[in-house]
Formats: C-alpha cells, sequence, structure tokens
C-alpha cells in the first residue's frame, strides 16, 4: 500500500473500534449503525486485501531474483551451445547459422531460442560432445529452459496476486469512505452534547499529514465535518 492509504486504513480501523464501543449510541437499526458496519465490512475485506498484496509484493520482489539467476543461467547454456556450434560449423555444412542468440532479450524470444536449440542439437549431440561439452548438456539445457519458465510464470502469478489485491484494496476503501462521508455528519450531530466522545470521535477520525512537497494533485481525504457547539443560554434578566 502507498504510504497515504497506510493512514487512511489506519483510520478507518479507529473509527471502525469508535463505532463498536459505542454501539448503544448508533443501535444497528438507526443510520448511523448500519453505516458503522458497512464501514467494519469494508475494513474486514481491506485486512484481508492488505495482507494479500504484501505476500504478492514479497513474492514478486523474490521472483525478480529468481528469474534474474535462471535467465543468466539459460542464456549462459546456449552461449556456450552457440560458440561450439561455430566450430562444428567448419566441417558440418548447414549448420552455420542454426545456432545464434535472439537479437532481442524478451523472455520469449529467449524461451523459444532455447527451445529450437534442443530441437537442433539433438541430431548431432556427439558433436557437440566430442568437441568437449558434457554428455548431460541436453538435459543441462531442457532444466536451465525449465527452471526459467517456471520462475517466469511464478513471477507472473505475483504480480497478478498484487494486481487483484490492490484493486481489492480501491474498492474496500471506496465503500469505507462513502460511509464514512455519512458519518462524518452523523456522528457529530449525535454528540453534539457529549464533548468528551466528540473529541474521541475527532481524534480517530484524524488522518495523519503527508509532506507532498507542494503538489497540488496529491491526494487528500476532507476533515472531519464538526459543527461548532450550541451558543451558550444566557440567563434571563432580572
Amino acid at each position: 500500500m502507498k504510504q497515504f492509504d497506510i493512514h487512511r486504513y489506519d483510520m478507518l480501523v479507529r473509527v471502525s473500534a469508535f463505532g463498536a464501543a459505542h454501539r448503544d449510541l448508533f443501535p444497528a437499526s438507526a443510520l448511523g449503525g448500519r453505516m458503522f458496519a458497512a464501514l467494519a465490512t469494508a475494513v474486514r475485506q481491506l485486512n484481508g486485501r492488505v495482507t494479500s498484496e504484501a505476500s504478492g509484493s514479497s513474492a514478486a520482489r523474490e521472483g525478480v531474483l529468481s528469474k534474474k539467476a535462471a535467465r543468466a543461467a539459460l542464456r549462459e547454456a546456449l552461449e556456450t551451445i552457440a560458440k561450439t556450434a561455430r566450430a562444428l560449423a567448419l566441417d558440418t555444412p548447414g549448420l552455420d547459422g542454426k545456432f545464434r542468440l535472439p537479437s532481442r532479450q524478451s523472455d520469449h524470444e529467449l524461451a523459444t531460442t532455447a527451445r529450437m536449440y534442443v530441437a537442433e542439437a539433438a541430431p548431432i549431440a556427439g558433436s557437440f560432445v566430442s568437441h568437449g561439452l558434457p554428455s548431460t548438456f541436453m538435459g543441462d539445457l531442457r532444466a536451465r529452459l525449465d527452471a526459467f519458465e517456471r520462475a517466469a510464470q511464478e513471477h507472473f502469478a505475483a504480480r497478478e496476486t498484487r494486481v487483484i489485491a490492490r484493486a481489492g484494496i480501491d474498492s474496500a476503501m471506496k465503500g469505507a469512505l462513502t460511509a464514512l462521508q455519512r458519518l462524518d455528519a452523523i456522528v457529530p450531530n449525535r454528540l453534539r452534547n457529549e464533548p468528551e466522545l466528540r473529541a474521541a470521535w475527532t481524534s480517530a477520525r484524524r488522518v495523519m499529514r503527508i509532506r507532498t512537497n507542494g503538489d497540488p494533485g496529491a491526494p487528500t481525504l476532507p476533515p472531519p465535518t464538526v459543527p461548532p457547539p450550541p451558543p451558550a443560554t444566557r440567563p434571563a434578566a432580572a
């Protein structure tokens, strides 16, 4: 989550706790109680989505490292085979040009090249071995290709998990803030004669300010609506 969303999430947790602590003032049958219930549901949804996003982000970071290592290992194997093939081409007609490294570095190009190497090298594997490659070089190439494709798939899955969780966070946050907008009117009105509880509500509702470096487009959340206390009544003149 972005830092601003973390602060908003913390505020929503506090507001939900405030509603749970004062159910007697906001019964379930009243609009205020229904809004607190809707906000509590959204907070529970946020709990799950935040956990899922954190898990996806962690897996994506690990996936970047795993994929990078698998890519390097696969490319090393391809470079070794390509270099050996150039020596074989000296006395093997038609071999020159079959084992070229991809000009582009995309995952698709690298995997496609590896599969082509497997198909082209299989009939002449003995010649590669006679030029110093281990007898297991074909199996090693397949294993590295499998490891690379598996790492790429796991990295994609982790990113997808993070994207889905982010969409869920946005949806739940929207629902929570809609309920909160009504509570910004209901709660202060209900507590107009309860200054201590009004202060507790204001504290729960506060969102920590974030430095924006003067960016006018930085996200903001409207402050709580707190109507002024009723005017003091003066005793009638004697």
